[in-house]
Order: C-alpha cells, then sequence, then structure tokens
C-alpha cells in the first residue's frame, strides 16, 4: 500500500530538510508500506523550490508542484490531494510541529478500520496567551453556531483512506477552510493527541490578523448564523425603538413637550448607525465570497512539477 505525505510549504527552506531527514527516519523503520512525499511549495520567496528539486534528485519518492504564485496553504493542500495517486494521505506540515514519529500510530489506527486518523495538539504552551485564548474561543463559537463538529485543538495533521480523499476533493469550493471540510464530509475518524512541538526552524508564517481572518473565513464558510444575527438585532433595534418613541409619548402627554437631549440623540443615531453598519458588514462578507466562487476561478496554477501527469486546476467547468 502506498502511503504519501502531503506537505504545503511556504519559505520553509530552513526546515525542509530537517523534516525530510526526520521523516525518512521514522518512514523507513515502518515495514510493509510504500513511502511518498508531494512537496507543494506555495509560491515561496526562498530556495524551498531548490531544495525540493534536489530531494527529488536523491529520492526517486519525493515529488513537487510549485505554484505560479502563493495562492496560500489551503489551497495547497487541495492540490496535493488532487494529484495524490495512494491508497492513504498524510496531511503535516514541514515545520515538524507535526511530529512525524505519529505516522505509526496513524497507521494502526486505519489498519483498525478507521477511514482517517486525526491528531490534535493538547497543549499550546508555544503560542502566545492571547493566540490560546482567540483559539480556545474559535472553537467554542463554532461548534456551537455550526453543523460541523471540529474539537478543540484540531488542526489538519491527518491521514485520510482514498474514499475520504475524493471526497474532500469533490468539495472544490474556492475560498477553502479544510478543519470544517474534514469534519463536514464525515467517515469514522480517530483522534489521537500530541503535546505542542517548537519549530525546528524557521518562523511561523501565521499573524495573528491572519488567524482571525481564517477564524472569519471559517465561520462564514459553515454556518449562516451571522445572517440570522443581523435579524435578530434588526429585530431588537426595532422593537427597542419602538418602546422608546412610546416612553417618549407617555412623558409628553404626563409631563407636557420637553426639550429633545443632544447627547441622548447623538447616542441612538451612532447605535442605529453601527447596527446598520455591522449589519451590512455581514451581508457583505457573505456576498463577496458568492461573488468569487461565480467567478471559477482555479484554487491554484502549478508553475512547476516533476509529477509525469500533474492534474492542474482551471476551474470547475475544466475539471
Amino acid at each position: 500500500m502506498l502511503v504519501e505525505l502531503i506537505v504545503p510549504c511556504y519559505n520553509e527552506a530552513e526546515v525542509l530538510p530537517l523534516f525530510y531527514e526526520e521523516s525518512r527516519r521514522v518512514l523507513d523503520k515502518i515495514p510493509g508500506y510504500d513511502f511518498g512525499f508531494i512537496l507543494v511549495d506555495d509560491g515561496s520567496s526562498d530556495g524551498t523550490l531548490s531544495i525540493m528539486k534536489e530531494l527529488s534528485q536523491k529520492d526517486g519518492r519525493v515529488k513537487y508542484i510549485s505554484f505560479s504564485r502563493n495562492f496560500g496553504k489551503e489551497s495547497a493542500m487541495y492540490a496535493g490531494l488532487r494529484n495524490s495517486v495512494g491508497d492513504y494521505a498524510v496531511v503535516m506540515d514541514a515545520d515538524l510541529q507535526h511530529p512525524p514519529a505519529l505516522i505509526p500510530d496513524m497507521l494502526r489506527a486505519m489498519e483498525e478500520g478507521y477511514d482517517c486518523c486525526a491528531a490534535n495538539r493538547t497543549t499550546r504552551s508555544g503560542d502566545p496567551k492571547l493566540r490560546q485564548l482567540f483559539t480556545k474561543g474559535f472553537y467554542r463559537f463554532i461548534n456551537k453556531i455550526s453543523d460541523v463538529d471540529m474539537p478543540d485543538g484540531a488542526g489538519d495533521f491527518r491521514m485520510m483512506n482514498r474514499n475520504m480523499i475524493n471526497a474532500v476533493i469533490a468539495m472544490s469550493e474556492v475560498q477553502r477552510f479544510s478543519k470544517g471540510i474534514f469534519s463536514w464530509v464525515g467517515f469514522d475518524t480517530k483522534w489521537i493527541s500530541f503535546e505542542d512541538v517548537k519549530r525546528a526552524a524557521g518562523e511561523t508564517k501565521w499573524s495573528f490578523w491572519g488567524l482571525f481572518r481564517y477564524a472569519v473565513e471559517g465561520i462564514t464558510a459553515f454556518s449562516t448564523v451571522p445572517l440570522k444575527f443581523a435579524i435578530y438585532l434588526g429585530s431588537l433595534v426595532s422593537a427597542s425603538s419602538f418602546i422608546y418613541l412610546l416612553g417618549v409619548i407617555i412623558k409628553t402627554l404626563i409631563f407636557g413637550r420637553d426639550f429633545p437631549g443632544y447627547a441622548s440623540m447623538i447616542t441612538i443615531v451612532l447605535f442605529l448607525g453601527g447596527c446598520i453598519i455591522l449589519c451590512c458588514g455581514i451581508l457583505g462578507e457573505y456576498m463577496a465570497k458568492i461573488y468569487i466562487e461565480v467567478k471559477n476561478r482555479p484554487i491554484y496554477i502549478i508553475g512547476r512539477t516533476n509529477i509525469e501527469k500533474p492534474v492542474h486546476d482551471y476551474g470547475r467547468n475544466g475539471r
């Protein structure tokens, strides 16, 4: 059976050789399986592609795909899955924060009959406190407002069989949120835990703002609750305005005409204006996703590869 490691890479020149050596050391000790690598260069500006070429020349099991520009990690994972031909595929990062040592445990789970074996981090000691708080809050929030179930600490590090791989590939939206896609397609999944591991080299490519935008993508991709929130907020504001109007009428009938207060008027105007802008922003976020999807642009464009017959992506109508 063939197991392929799909590794998205963006400016990972420092750590990629370390990842390859550590992975090879682990894989060479596993009997009964053939292993391969699909390294996806997501438009790196350092020597990542050169290292991929060197590894492919040294080891025939190494395949690489280099994008024409930076399309994002989600696109890189999708490209790797679309070009995989193995019985199993492992999606993992190159920074060794996804330990290759867990691959034997994943294989044992697959041998038990599971469709997928996913790993989740039990600790986040390497992350700043604010990021840890934000991450935990995100998982709690999205699990409450969406139909998908994503355990706290769930990441992209997982092994899937061919049936699940094909299901994930079939979900061909341009704006991808793989954590939600993996949960949405279902399948029998076994979870294994591991402790936080620091990067072997290099620096993380995720900023707090980048993670916030990614969280918004996930929420709008798998929940319509924000749209319903706009309805509820509008209803609440309308009801409050009606109650306030009744109060003004009653006060006028009892105490006579009163001069309106400038501060209260400005407060109400600003509050209503803020609600309107918030609702327009929520609607705009969903409309923007529709706008991007209907363009039918490719999820990725391959610039260079050593795969003999690569699977390109030139829009859903051309697949």
